[in-house]
């Protein structure tokens, strides 16, 4: 049913589902269950962990080791296959480990629905399962409850909503039961309740509307299903080098068998050239690594505040070209100060953040003495006690937090900083009888005894507070209220509500002693006009800091909020953020796809938005080439969050959705932990390429040592066995303290890098081809030269000693690829020092102890034989150190791109 509800009235809404205000009846009920069936979300059907498990070995890479092991077991090198098949093996189970934990967005959302429901039937009030709550069910509303399903609202007492998780917007809604008849956005059918929302205070009484699916959550839960999930820019990358590869593999192979016949070799020789060939071409230490290199930099990022629940969405940071971020509790403290009061014709300021009660007041610029202030106590005495929120301790014991409406609890916070307790205050001022606050009414007013007689203390809005007083505060007395005066408080308001201040005003009357039941008519045309309190949800400071920085980086910071335009723009004046339009969400609405992607890179601030415009903007932005990042703490954020690059959410504030939608949680839900983890995020992807350098060298190193002795010696250099140790010990062991080299320093002085260049851009092959080709050809020397002066096993150990040599220098070029490692400071990688003596000694255990000597075909080596592997690898250090101190950027080819535009 495609029903407008909220255009509807009470009795239309009842009539169009045959319902009444008495409930269902049993087999109404039942009927109803039978048609739409369970209030509850759906989630997708899971993946069995075998498959999950499989899942690991489709890959190219994967194939050619798998019958590389096939061929090694075929002519019984049981050694060469035990060693691919256990490295095979231990990537898929790293692999495995890291999919299970997969997205349990919809889990979360279903944690989220209300578990019980108190609803009318057969003509009597039951508490049942909200799963069978079904559409005409008559549900009741209390203070604390959770909504059990999308209703239409039938009869209200003084109700307020919290609907930030839904809207991001953080005050609470005032609710009523009359039609609207305009198309108005969600946050504002004020006559509507939503399921997974809270009922902050008042009853209410509804029809619901809608359930399960169907329900504004239940779309969002159907559109976090609906989004594909899109490879990170590093998995394309690794899976477009691993096609690389395969394809060199498959050239080689070809050109080795095509030598070995021409040269006479049996098939059996063919066979192990074709293994030694695939264990050369394919970097088993790669996954492994890559992995663990990942891993490191997600427990640093952990220790600054920035959860990774997705590894290989780590780099992804490095990249982002903009993020958009949720206002409330974002950039904002989500907690509404008072930075302004306007008291007997002064305009005072108020300092301090949230709801930390410290602060100063201060007229001029100057800090003023509150005791010689009587109309700003009076005003400040009037907030605290006309007033149903407490100010409380967090769970950490750290001050402070509001129970109760964030307004009162901004008025609370107001009276602390001038001393004054609460609870002081109401054992000298207990309070007598009280007139609710009502969306009618626009006012609260609260009776206290004061001085033998007593006083009602009211706040409301200004033009409602103003029309119910006859006199001003001036001085310590009430003066006649004039017209001059009243268009003098309205200029006072309206100037704060130009810097989206909320603008609360407060007044007093005296009543006799004997009053005891407080009435409106005690009230209307008597009050004593004191001063408006004007409140915000303030900037963090912190969070101005994070935008410089995103500037700085070449990082665009767009706001989207659910909150009013007026407010969004002033927040976004004050974090000076970049430039550019305001569009509202209705705005949004009437655009076009088309629309919106020709118009969205002038746009900074995205106010009104509705859930699942946040989808469209993120996807605008995503079709202009940008790798964009979310950051978001509600129900509301959670498809953009799965669409964006990277969703990044919050995790003191944020929901389950939220977290478990996204591939990052700020464990401080500070904005500048986001430009921190991209920071640390641009140091991994330099340090992936680091050791992604450091590898494929080695890799084509020993291809093209193997294709060079073939062709002139007619005999591998190299056993299968002794290549899998270079690339799994030797090589992993300098890799991993590759993957901790210390930052730099300059990273977020650098622009984004462009998604579309990898880890492998063309300088960098330029860099691996020249190092590769001094290798090979340095390997392919000593073991022709070897080779007849010496039995083949003491040839192949030299050359064995003189690839690892090799690789123990090369390491320390690899931790930059313009920086001289004078520059980045010879002892400041501690962990690369202690792998190199600790794979010294694995390469002294290899070649002197006896059993390693048999597994790995070597024989001891005099000191002379070790002089001349030394020799070729401090050869290529010096080289590669002075081509980094001469010409630096020699190997920069194409690591900047323009971004590429999309068609929506």
């Amino acid at each position: 049913m495609n029903t407008q509800w909220h255009n509807l009235s009470t009795s239309e809404a009842l009539e169009a589902f045959g319902s009444r205000r008495s409930g269902l009846t049993g087999d109404e009920a039942s009927s109803g269950r039978m048609r739409y069936g369970p209030n509850e979300l759906k989630g997708k059907k899971k993946t069995p962990p075998a498959i999950v498990f499989l899942r690991q070995f489709l890959s190219p890479l994967i194939y050619v080791l798998m019958v590389a092991a096939i061929i090694s077991l075929i002519v019984e090198h049981f050694i060469d296959a035990g060693v691919i098949l256990g490295v095979l093996f231990l990537n898929a189970a790293i692999g495995f480990i890291q999919e299970v934990r997969a997205e349990k967005a919809m889990e979360a959302l279903i944690r989220m629905a209300a578990p019980k429901a108190s609803v009318r039937r057969d003509g009597a009030i039951k508490v049942i399962p909200a799963r069978e709550v079904v559409p005409g069910d008559i549900v009741l509303l209390e203070t604390g409850d959770k909504i059990p399903a999308d209703a239409r609202l039938i009869e209200v007492s003084n109700l307020k909503v919290n609907e930030a998780m839904l809207t991001g917007e953080s005050m609470p809604v005032d609710k009523h039961t009359d039609a609207i008849r305009e198309d108005v956005p969600m946050p504002e059918r004020k006559n509507m309740v939503h399921m997974g929302t809270i009922v902050n205070y008042g009853r209410a009484t509804a029809m619901v509307v809608r359930t399960g699916m169907a329900t504004d959550i239940g779309q969002i839960a159907t559109a976090i299903q609906e989004i594909k999930s899109e490879k990170t820019p590093l998995q394309k990358n690794i899976s477009k080098l691993s096609r690389y590869i395969v394809i060199l593999f498959l050239g080689i192979c070809a050109l080795l068998v095509a030598v070995g016949l021409l040269q006479g070799l049996d098939w059996l020789e063919i066979f192990l050239l074709a293994v030694a060939a695939a264990v050369s071409a394919i970097p088993e230490g790669l996954p492994t690594v890559v992995t663990v290199v990942l891993a490191v930099g997600m427990h640093i990022m952990a220790r600054r505040n920035a959860i990774i629940r997705k590894l290989v969405a780590v780099e992804t940071l490095g990249s982002a070209t903009v993020i958009c971020s949720d206002k409330t509790g974002t950039l904002t403290r989500n907690e509404m100060t008072v930075q302004r009061l306007y008291v007997d014709g002064q305009t005072i300021e108020v300092t301090g953040e949230g709801y930390i009660p410290m602060g100063e007041f201060r007229r001029d610029g100057q800090t003023i003495d509150l005791q010689n202030e009587p109309s700003i106590n009076l005003m400040l005495r009037i907030g605290a006690l006309c007033n149903d929120s407490f100010l409380t301790r967090r769970d950490n014991d750290e001050c402070c937090d509001i129970y109760g409406d964030p307004t009162e609890g901004a008025l609370l916070v107001a009276a602390n900083k001038a001393g004054m307790n609460k609870e002081k205050l109401e054992k000298a001022f207990p309070r007598l009888d009280e007139i609710p606050f009502q969306s009618e009414k626009q006012y609260m007013a609260t009776l206290h005894p004061r001085d033998g007689g007593r006083v009602v203390y009211v706040k409301g809005s200004v033009e409602k507070i103003l029309a119910l007083s006859k006199y001003k505060l001036k001085g310590k007395q009430p003066a006649p209220i004039t017209g001059k005066d009243v268009d003098t408080i309205m200029q006072a308001n309206d100037a704060m509500a130009r810097q989206a201040l909320r603008v609360i005003a407060t007044a007093y009357a005296e009543l006799p002693s004997e009053l005891e039941d407080l009435k409106d008519e005690h009230i209307r045309g008597n009050l004593v006009f004191v001063g408006l309190a004007g409140m915000a949800d303030l900037p963090r400071e912190e969070a101005r800091e994070a935008v410089r920085l995103c500037k700085q980086a070449g990082i665009r910071v767009v706001m989207i909020t659910g909150d009013h335009k007026i407010t969004a723009e002033s927040i976004a004046r004050q974090l000076d953020l970049p430039a550019g339009r305001t569009v509202t969400g209705s705005e949004l609405k009437q655009m076009s796809d088309e629309e919106l992607y020709e118009q969205v890179e002038d746009i900074s601030v995205f106010a009104r938005i509705e859930p699942l415009h946040k989808l469209r903007i993120v996807n605008a932005l995503k079709s202009h080439g940008h790798v964009v990042a979310m950051t978001g703490d509600g129900v509301n954020d959670a498809p953009a969050l799965k669409a964006a690059d990277i969703g990044i959410a919050m995790g003191i504030t944020g929901t389950d959705v939220a977290k478990e939608g996204s591939d990052m949680i700020l464990a401080d839900d500070n904005f500048a932990s986001v430009v921190t983890a991209v920071e640390e995020g641009r140091v991994i992807f330099n340090r992936l390429r680091n050791v992604i350098f450091f590898l494929l060298s080695t890799n084509l190193g020993e291809l093209l040592a193997l294709t060079l002795a073939i062709l002139f010696v007619g005999k591998a250099p190299l056993l299968a066995v002794q290549i899998i140790w270079v690339n799994l010990v030797t090589d992993t062991t300098a890799a991993v303290p590759l993957g901790l080299e210390p930052k730099v320093g300059d990273e977020l002085k650098q622009p984004p890098r462009h998604p579309g260049v990898g880890i492998v851009f063309p300088g960098l092959l330029l860099r691996i081809a020249f190092m590769a080709a001094f290798m090979g050809v340095g390997v392919f020397l000593i073991f022709r030269w070897a080779e007849p002066r010496m039995s083949l096993e003491e040839a192949r150990t030299i050359t064995f000693c003189t690839m690892v040599a090799f690789e123990w220098f090369r390491a320390f070029n690899a931790r930059s690829g313009q920086y001289t490692i004078f520059r980045l400071g010879i002892f400041r990688n501690r962990w690369l020092l202690m792998s190199t003596a600790v794979a010294i000694s694995l390469q002294l255990f290899v070649v002197y102890t006896p059993f390693m000597q048999v597994a790995f075909s070597t024989v001891p080596l005099t000191l002379d034989k070790w002089g001349i592997a030394l020799l070729a690898g401090v050869s290529l250090f010096i080289i590669e150190e002075t081509r980094k101190a001469l010409f630096p950027r020699l190997f920069s080819l194409g690591q900047w791109r323009p971004l590429k535009k999309t068609s929506p």
